[in-house]
């Protein structure tokens, strides 16, 4: 054997033998050469013959080898030349194993003639060793009694067992019908017996075909809706025959899949899926009309109607606005069979269409054509292939539809150069899709005809100076050039406003706020001033359609064209008429006939304008305007103002719903333009005019543009900072009132009501009534109040087992100790005591507490009684005993024993009756009765034996003893005779001799439960602990008090899907993860012991642990092992957690549905039922699992699960473990087959979908080709766009895999879903967003400001955006949206490229654009997962606002923007693009303030001012600068935050966790994070680059090391924090001060953002202040700075390498001019701070200034001469040295002699430092700019050594203060309180979380 096959077959057999924690729900491990046959091959029938080769191998080696031999065999004929990918060595390790492990075993040589017999043979005593015949007895007996038996885990085992067995049989009789065809006839019979047992082995999704298989485990067949749904898909009389040559499987007959599939050529898979997938529609549209109950269910016309309009709505609106006829000539023609072949025609299309999905008009025309195709088809006797599927004899809808459109776009996609080209560069999905939305598209005909539209682009030139590319075809109607300008163009309306407000506001103050007629006059300037931004904006539809004009519709050109003519008219005009009239003003005697004719120009235009305004925006005229249409004026006057597209149509919203949202904003305006005038303009008045009347100011520098000008520049230095203070302070007035209004509507929605434990304990007893009226739709009326008490338990009855279920789920997760669980624990309350019985942790300590009052009361009966009900529970507690008491001892006595309980208790009941009981019984002896039977219930609470059964009538013996001597105060004179007859029995011993021990579980549970409530002493008011458990319960009980709708039982209810997107993320932690230590020693495993330390320890007890025991015992066992993986994935942000959380949709349906099963006809009958309640065996009863599958379905899409197979990834066996574990879970994965064809490497890509099988592998169940490799776009769009066509259902909920969710949580999911059919506005709902609950900012304070920022958001910010806002879009959260409205309008994201980056928010836009309406519910809630380190949460804020960037280019945004009316479009801009905007508006103020004052200061102006007129410091500019600082620092921000605590945690905690975040320094971490989001924002918008950032999900409590903040943070944080470091030590050299107050005052905010910039990395790092790993830091980050750079050297390695990607956004000419011109600011300082040197003394010259680059130019030749490159230097060492000393010598001489001799000081030196330090950065921003031209001059190496000094000074100012303060260990300390300040409030041992196992630590 070769040493490759010896490599390989070792390889193998170790895969075989491997021992992997992740065991299959049957025991096997997940292994085997099964697992690992190559997708080239294609074939099923190998995996599944290895794998039973694997499974008997043990057991009978020959036939394990026969097995084997035949998949080789099979793999030889699929692949002779072993050609495909992985083939050749799957091949030959096959040929290893058999014959070096298998073959060996025999003795001497093979002899195959006898396989067959073997075979035969192995399979007779197969079926005898497993007793076949049996197995489907046993199994049924067990099933049809295992519900309500204890035999569930044996029913479970069966099933297996007979899935395993018949799965072999299968196998071995396919087999030997491939090897043999003598089969004896008998034998034969038997196998197709065997095999026709195995229907449920057979791959199928969720409904097995045909429904009329033999089955027992499946139930969903037997459903009427299903069976109707399935009929209607048959084969009716007029649809043609099918050729006899088109197979179909014997077990059904054809249906019109078949007929759609033999005439389009579908591929076989694809309609499999939809078979299911319209059944599924149909089956649940039918279940909401009603049940079918005729024998043979037939479809209501009504479903199929629902369906079909539902399905087809697009493609109906896409005909109606290109003015075309549908296929049917009329709608109610249409036959309900034909309706059901058009839907299924639409969903084989779509099922098929890959990534033309994205092109949803474009479906809608292939629709159109192959709709005609198929009525021509349907006119014939027999059917015939479609002209348009066909080629070459070959009918494939694929090939001849699909792969063409697929080639264009894929070229078109490719020429985005992975996002580096220009978006006008090439056409992105919307492009292709938007063609299709004119006439024009029917040029293509059909077939296709390849005109122009499916031209490819030739590739772009790679000259990165050279400004175009390739020849490419133009955009469509849109092009998303890289511009801040498309803030305008989309939301011009708002700046318009905005400006002609500031106009007239400033006209009035400059009047001194006189509205006279001059004021008056002036206002009117407004008329030029909005025809001329008309104008602009005219202008920017030219230049922004460049790139499409020769593309888009003539129609689209002509109206841009038009627009900018008639603005620019109009602009010349009005501005003409305006002038002339106020020069006609201004002469004597005029008269005002220009005035006036301007007065009647600006009043026609205006009132047309507002006319048209008022029609098209207000939606009470909307359909006015529509009617207006028939008028060619109107219709070209609506057109002139807004392009009509295909969406965005109809975008208004009800009357009162736009009343509310006016109102809002109204208010907001309000206050914001009060403030702008008093606080903002007026106080500018005064000083503007002094400056504008100065004159004579001597500058200290030479001046170029400030003489003659009237001061510009210093007026613009004063009004700059307060003008972007304008357009950012409406933002600020947003938060306040949104804040505001949302904690009113929250506290409206009862949010927040039920907030504490002590809450949720008196408010119980109204649960069980809440919880039946919301979520639980069985009810029972009363009238009398006996009833109102059986109702009550009725209520009670029917609650407690999912109040129960909850529970225990709670305990499962380990947030409950066993004992917490009992007393949470709620009784059935379906027995014979008459009251309602509620859960201990009520009750406990109150029958102490009562008996103690009763003791010591001397009051009388009802003040007694009253003083007890005082405390509800008490009185329960009472209640309870008394009557459970009775119970018992009824039932155990017998006899005299009997009566005597029953006389006892008449006389009790007598003298309550008589109100005596006082008297009558001696109440302080309660505690002898209380510890009598107490003594009893402990004696029959355990097993019934002899001497316990002895033991309990002495207990009764003395229980009667101390009644009838102690209690009894008189002796009870009725049924004298019974008492004489009682007491006779006790001489004689025979009273009490025989108990009837409690064997009846009812009693044993009362027993149980009295006796808890008679031992239990503690309190259990703070039961449960754990703080998850606990908000959990109270969001849960306060949510059953909330509006929602009623659900409707499980069969009646809407079907829905979870949908996942998974890449390779952690799937499940394994034990080397969960053990590995990181550099302080610390392990995952320890991280979580210490941080969840009540949680570990309730797992310990949950597997039968002892927490005290060594963990290393923990290992020895395999499934506990497992059980260790799955509990500390399930506290991380695993696909587990994910998984397991949403799993709980099912397990809910299942309980509802099991406990629906009976409807109660009335509440008597409903309580002598015990199995209404009864919820053991329910995730094992057939119907509740199929009508769980019926309504749910989760699909995680794992893009890459194939390939991590194939490489036999850890990720790939912990994913088939999720699928082994919930067999309701599907994978869907892209599989790439890669096969050689003539000599060329041939590769395909297929959509699967697998689920668990039997054997701990996955079962393929579609597998469905794909046109070529899905991923054009971004990753996950096109992941979850692959994968959508295995969804099922009428709504889909988006999951990410950082999400969770809670079992409580999904019982309300019906009620969610009945909200698409409320209410909700004028149009129905198509997205339900859906609370979040942020589970990570539990332990570090930058957890918790992540989770309380995101937590307001998702809470009170989605509350007012859906209420009364309406601008809610989607965000990537858990919402639920209308599946059908968006598979067929494009999907759930958008993929294209970097444009679609923030892909999740493009559904709401789409969703909104067309038509939709976004709502928002807090009644129920989805966990949420959040980056907990600073560098991870900066790499989040970064991805998102650099998606905000992006969709500021795009055309949705535009759209919106431009169609939406303007209070909505107001809304719609402050809450996504405008929110960035804002925040960069925030940062440039500092920056305008700064460089103002730094002009004023270097040039000598400021000084002149202040010195004549104290202008300097005004109101205006401090106001500005507060509001400015009080944004940045999160001030506002946090208003939502508090509001949002208030409501939820109520106002005293709301306080202490606001002043807890400011001692945490909140404030410094949302300036860090303001920087954040302007740097990526603005680059984006600038540059691009926006990227997709892995963040990494896992537990960030580690120390970052210098070097790795610093390249995230360098470009980003620290070269701004040190500009603005630089301005403002400028400002306080060069500028006037009155006094160091004034200066802190005005500088402040400056101060406190640069110093955030600089130094939040290192106050929020772990052991960011500790000694020694300072010392580390250092050495790392020397040695990456110093570290060459070359080919493969990553960034995190070489500074060079970092050097270099941070250039890499900068590739268009347009953004080196951008670059270029941004870094002349620099040049500022050493222009201005030159001529402030003592040496220059009075000189202005332009001399002084050319000096000071000669100074320069001498320090960089000097810079150079000590830089220079060693290598180049080997040969002439000395020489060098001599060199490089002289010149010091001359430098240090120059510097003295200047000092000495001319007037240079030291303080010059370090200002010229000051100016030269800027100017070498202006330089290099720029050579780093013109990169390939400064390489082609040969200066690169210059320019980077230059750079590579800048960044080692800058690292040093940073790190110089951070190692000073690391020398007080004290510094250290504080840092760590002040960052895990959550965790020590929760008594967790932080310090050995940092400190670890690590010895050095201590160092």
């Amino acid at each position: 054997m070769s040493r490759a096959e010896e490599l390989w077959e070792r390889l193998v057999r170790a895969a075989l033998r491997r021992e992997r924690f992740g065991m299959g729900s049957v025991g096997h491990p997940a292994g085997g050469i099964a697992g690992y046959v190559p997708s080239s091959l294609n074939n099923r029938d190998i995996d599944t013959i290895l794998r039973v080769a694997d499974e008997i191998q043990d057991e009978e080696p020959n036939v394990a080898r026969i097995l084997c031999e035949h998949a080789y065999s099979l793999a030889q004929n699929l692949d002779p030349n072993s050609e495909g990918r992985g083939v050749l060595q799957f091949k030959t390790g096959l040929m290893s194993v058999i014959k070096q492990k298998l073959a060996k075993r025999e003795v001497g040589t093979i002899d195959r003639s006898q396989d067959v017999a073997r075979l035969l043979e192995f399979y007779r005593l197969y079926r005898q060793k497993n007793n076949v015949d049996k197995l489907r007895e046993e199994e049924m007996m067990l099933r049809e009694s295992g519900v309500f038996s204890g035999n569930l885990g044996e029913l479970e085992r069966k099933t297996l067992k007979r899935k395993r067995v018949f799965g072999t049989l299968r196998v071995l009789g396919m087999v030997l019908e491939q090897l043999t065809e003598e089969i004896p006839a008998e034998l034969k019979r038997v196998i197709e017996s065997d095999a026709a047992m195995t229907e449920d082995l057979i791959a199928y999704n969720i409904i097995p075909f045909p429904l009329d298989a033999p089955t027992i485990t499946n139930a969903i067949v037997s459903f009427p809706e299903v069976r109707a749904a399935v009929s209607a898909l048959k084969h009716y009389r007029s649809l043609p025959k099918l050729p006899s040559d088109f197979s179909i499987p014997e077990t059904r007959s054809p249906d019109l899949m078949d007929f759609l599939h033999y005439v389009f050529g579908f591929q076989k898979d694809n309609v499999s899926n939809q078979r299911e997938h319209v059944v599924l529609l149909l089956a649940n549209e039918q279940s909401r009309h009603g049940i079918p109950e005729e024998p043979e269910p037939k479809l209501d016309e009504a479903a199929v109607q629902k369906v079909f309009l539902k399905s087809l709505d697009n493609y109906i609106k896409w005909c109606n606005y290109l003015c075309i006829q549908p296929v049917w000539s009329s709608l109610d023609a249409v036959s309900k069979e034909k309706k059901v072949l058009f839907v299924s025609l639409y969903f084989l299309i779509w099922g098929e269409a890959a990534n033309i999905r994205f092109l949803p008009e474009c479906l809608c025309y292939i629709f159109h054509h192959m709709a005609r195709e198929m009525d021509e088809a349907l006119r014939q006797q027999i059917a015939q292939p479609a002209n348009s599927c066909s080629k070459d004899g070959v009918v494939s809808f694929l090939d001849q539809v699909i792969t063409p459109l697929y080639d264009v776009v894929a070229a078109e996609a490719a020429n985005n150069e992975n996002g580096r080209a220009p978006h006008s560069a090439w056409r992105n999905y919307d492009d292709f899709n938007e063609y299709f939305w004119s006439l024009h598209c029917f040029d293509l005909s059909w077939p296709w005809r390849k005109t122009s539209f499916f031209q490819k682009p030739e590739p772009r030139s790679k000259n990165p100076l050279k400004l175009g590319g390739g020849q490419h075809r133009g955009k469509t109607s849109f092009v998303e050039h890289r511009t801040f300008f498309h803030l305008y163009h989309s939301f011009h309306r708002l700046w318009i406003f905005l400006v002609m407000m500031f106009q007239g506001l400033t006209i009035i103050a400059f009047n001194n706020g006189h509205l006279n007629a001059k004021t008056l006059r002036e206002v009117l300037s407004l008329g030029p001033t909005f025809v001329v931004m008309k104008f602009t904006e005219s202008v920017l539809d030219v230049i922004m359609m460049y790139g499409a004009y020769s593309t888009t519709r003539r129609l689209a050109v002509s109206r841009i064209f038009l627009r900018f003519i008639w603005f620019g008219v109009a602009s010349v005009v009005v501005s003409f008429l305006y002038v002339r009239a106020l020069q006609e003003e201004s002469k004597p005697n005029s008269n005002s006939v220009v005035f006036r004719l301007y007065l009647i120009v600006i009043g026609i235009y205006g009132g047309i304008h507002f006319f048209i305004s008022f029609l098209m925006r207000i939606p009470a005229c909307h359909r006015l305007t529509e009617l207006c249409d028939q008028f060619s004026l109107i219709r070209f006057i609506k057109w002139m103002r807004q392009e009509r597209y295909y969406v965005g149509r109809g975008m208004y919203e009800r009357t009162t719903d736009f009343i509310k949202y006016m109102i809002f904003w109204l208010i907001i305006l309000s206050g914001k333009f009060a403030f702008a005038y008093f606080f903002q303009i007026k106080p500018l008045v005064k000083p503007t005019r002094t400056v504008i009347a100065m004159d004579n100011i001597e500058y200290s520098w030479h001046d170029f543009v400030s003489r003659n000008n009237h001061n510009a520049l210093t007026v613009v230095s004063l009004w700059a900072p307060v003008i972007a203070m304008y357009l950012l302070d409406i933002y600020i007035f947003y938060t306040v009132l949104s804040a505001v209004w949302g904690f009113l509507l929250g506290a409206r929605d009862r949010l927040g009501e039920i907030r504490s434990l002590d809450a949720v304990q008196k408010l119980f007893e109204e649960f069980p009534e809440a919880f039946m009226k919301r979520l639980h739709p069985v009810r029972a009326s009363a009238s009398s109040s006996s009833e109102v008490v059986e109702k009550s338990k009725f209520d009670a009855a029917r609650f407690s087992p999912f109040w129960n279920e909850i529970i225990k789920n709670l305990r499962e997760e380990d947030y409950l100790t066993n004992f917490e669980m009992e007393l949470l624990f709620m009784p059935k309350n379906t027995g014979k005591l008459p009251l309602v019985q509620w859960p201990l942790f009520l009750l406990a300590s109150k029958i102490f507490l009562a008996k103690d009052i009763a003791a010591e009361s001397r009051d009388a009966q009802d003040e007694l009684w009253e003083r007890i009900s005082r405390d509800e529970y008490m009185k329960y507690a009472v209640q309870e005993c008394y009557y459970a008491l009775r119970y018992i001892l009824t039932a155990i006595l017998e006899a005299e024993g009997r009566t005597w309980v029953e006389r006892i208790y008449e006389g009790i009941e007598a003298s309550i009756t008589k109100k005596t009981i006082s008297d009558d019984f001696q109440l302080n002896k309660l505690q002898l009765v209380i510890s009598r039977v107490t003594a009893l219930l402990g004696i029959l609470n355990q097993a019934e034996k002899p001497e316990h059964e002895k033991g309990a009538v002495k207990a009764v013996q003395d229980l009667y003893d101390v009644v009838r001597h102690d209690v009894l105060a008189i002796y009870l004179r009725e049924h004298s005779d019974q008492w004489q007859s009682i007491l006779k029995a006790r001489t004689e011993g025979r009273l009490f001799a025989k108990l009837n021990w409690p064997r009846d579980p009812e009693l044993k549970a009362q027993v149980k439960r009295l006796y808890s409530l008679l031992t239990i002493k503690d309190s259990a008011s703070n039961v449960p602990k754990n703080l998850e458990a606990r908000r959990r319960l109270e969001f849960f009980t306060n949510s059953l008090f909330m509006d929602m709708p009623p659900a409707r039982p499980v069969q009646e209810m809407l079907s829905f899907s979870v949908f996942t997107p998974y890449y390779s993320e952690i799937v499940l932690y394994s034990m080397n993860e969960l053990l590995k230590k990181n550099e302080d020693g610390i392990s995952i495993l320890f991280y979580l012991q210490k941080i969840y330390p009540d949680e570990w320890k309730n797992f310990l007890a949950r597997i039968g642990r002892d927490e005290n025991a060594a963990e290393t015992e923990l290992y020895d066992s395999p499934s506990d092992i497992l059980e260790l993986r799955f509990w500390a994935s399930y506290r991380g942000q695993t696909l587990a957690r994910t998984v397991r959380g949403m799993m709980y949709y099912r397990k809910a349906l299942m309980l509802q549905t099991y406990l629906e099963r009976e409807n109660a006809g009335d509440t008597e009958a409903a309580l002598s039922r015990l199995e209404t309640t009864d919820t053991q065996g329910y995730e094992l009863s057939p119907e509740a699992r199929a009508r769980a599958d019926l309504k749910f379905t989760y699909v995680v899409t794992c893009q890459i699960y194939g390939r991590q197979k194939e490489e036999q990834k850890p990720e790939a066996t912990d994913i088939a473990l999720l699928m082994q574990r919930n067999e309701a879970l599907r994978v869907a994965f892209i599989d790439v087959v890669e096969t050689l064809k003539d000599g060329k490497v041939h590769t395909e890509y297929y959509s699967k979908l697998v689920k668990a099988d039997i054997n701990g592998k996955d079962k393929e169940i579609y597998a469905i080709k794909l046109p070529g490799d899905p991923k054009l776009g971004e990753g996950k769009p096109e992941n979850q766009n692959h994968a959508i066509v295995f969804t099922r259902g009428n709504a889909v909920q988006t999951i990410d895999m950082n999400q969770d969710n809670y079992f409580e949580e999904a019982l309300k999911v019906r009620n969610l879903l009945e909200e698409f059919d409320r209410d909700h506005g004028i149009r129905p709902p198509t997205i339900l967003g859906v609370r979040e609950h942020v589970f990570t900012g539990s332990v570090s304070s930058l957890a918790s400001f992540m989770s309380n920022q995101e937590s307001s958001f998702v809470t009170l910010g989605q509350r007012v955006l859906a209420t009364p806002l309406k601008v809610r879009m989607h965000y990537g959260h858990p919402d639920v949206f209308d599946r059908v409205f968006h598979i067929t309008r494009g999907g759930i994201s958008k993929a294209s490229r970097i444009i679609n980056i923030s892909e999740d928010i493009y559904a709401g836009f789409n969703s909104t654009l067309r038509q939709g309406n976004i709502t928002h519910h807090e009644y129920i809630q989805v966990g949420k997962g959040r980056d907990v380190g600073l560098n991870q949460i900066a790499l989040f804020e970064g991805k998102v606002a650099g998606g905000n960037g992006e969709q500021v280019l795009s055309r949705d945004v535009y759209r919106l923007g431009q169609l939406f009316d303007f209070f909505r479009m107001m809304s719609f801009y402050f809450t996504t693009v405008g929110f960035y905007f804002c925040t960069m508006l925030t940062v440039l103020t500092i920056y305008i303030f700064l460089y103002g004052r730094a002009y004023l200061a270097l040039s000598g102006v400021g000084e002149t001012m202040q010195e004549r007129a104290r202008i300097m410091d005004n109101a205006a500019l401090e106001a500005a600068l507060n509001t400015q600082f009080l944004f940045q620092i999160g001030i506002f921000s946090a208003v939502p935050m508090v509001l949002g605590f208030i409501l939820e945690q109520g106002f005293l905690r709301a306080i202490v966790s606001f002043i807890t975040m400011q001692l945490q320094l909140c404030t410094v971490f949302f300036t860090f994070s303001l920087g954040t989001r302007t740097h990526y924002f603005g680059r984006t918008i600038l540059h691009g680059g926006a990227r997709y950032q892995a963040t990494g999900r896992g537990f960030v409590v580690r120390h970052i090391k210098f070097s790795e903040n610093y390249r995230l943070y360098s470009r980003s944080h620290f070269v701004k924090g040190l500009e603005v470091v630089l301005l403002l030590v400028v400002y306080l050299a060069y500028g006037y001060n009155d006094s160091a107050l004034s200066y802190i005052l005005l500088s402040i905010s400056s101060w406190f953002m640069a110093l955030s910039w600089l130094f939040a990395p290192y106050l929020f790092n772990p052991s960011g202040f500790e000694w020694q790993k300072i010392v580390e830091d250092f050495r790392d980050w020397t040695n990456w700075l110093f570290y060459r750079g070359g080919i493969g050297v990553k960034g995190e390695e070489s500074w060079e390498a970092w050097w270099d990607e941070e250039m890499a956004h900068i590739r268009t000419m347009r953004g080196r001019i951008f670059e270029t011109i941004l870094s002349l600011r620099f040049f500022l300082f050493q222009y201005g701070i030159v001529y402030k040197l003592n040496v220059q003394g009075t000189n202005t010259s332009l001399t002084v200034y050319g000096f000071s680059w000669v100074v320069l130019a001498v320090l960089i030749i000097l810079f150079k001469v000590f830089t220079f490159s060693q290598k180049m230097s080997v040969n002439f060492q000395l020489l060098l040295r001599f060199i490089q000393g002289v010149s010091f010598m001359i430098a240090i001489a120059g510097v003295a002699v200047a000092v000495a001799l001319t007037d240079l000081s030291i303080p010059d030196i370090f200002a010229s430092i000051l100016a030269f330090v800027p100017t070498g950065w202006g330089i290099l921003s720029i050579a780093a700019a013109w990169k390939p031209l400064v390489k082609k001059t040969g200066l690169w190496k210059s320019v980077r050594s230059m750079a590579r000094l800048y960044d080692a000074g800058m690292g040093m100012v940073i790190f110089v203060p951070v190692a000073f303060f690391s020398w007080f260990p004290f510094v250290s300390t504080f840092q760590t309180r002040l960052m895990f300040n959550q965790a020590f409030s929760r008594g967790l041992e932080i310090s050995l979380i940092l400190a670890g196992n690590n010895p050095n630590t201590g160092l």
